[in-house]
């Protein structure tokens, strides 16, 4: 019996520095990759860039059937379609 190959699914973390890394993210999870963006480089260029960045990825996530989560001050992390962000309901801090 012949051992079926894999997909390799890899985690990708890098900063997003303009709008024009946008694609880039969205190529990576359209691939099947799991990618956390640092988004304070962008934080520190354009407010308004940064906004419009995160909305064009919110959106294109949920089209995707992905999914997407803050984690902490300065980073999202986005997930491709069959991985989903456990999100621990009823926590009090």
């Amino acid at each position: 019996m012949e051992k079926q190959q894999e997909k390799t699914i890899y985690l990708k973390a890098y900063p997003i520095r303009s709008y024009d890394d946008v694609k880039r993210i969205k190529d990576d999870v359209s691939s099947g990759n799991i990618v956390i963006i640092r988004f304070t480089p962008l934080v520190k260029k354009s407010l308004d860039e940064l906004s419009r960045s995160v909305d064009e990825l919110y959106k294109f996530v949920m089209a995707l059937g992905g999914d997407i989560a803050r984690l902490g001050e300065d980073r999202i992390v986005i997930t491709p379609p069959g991985i989903k962000i456990y999100r621990e309901s009823g926590l009090k801090y």
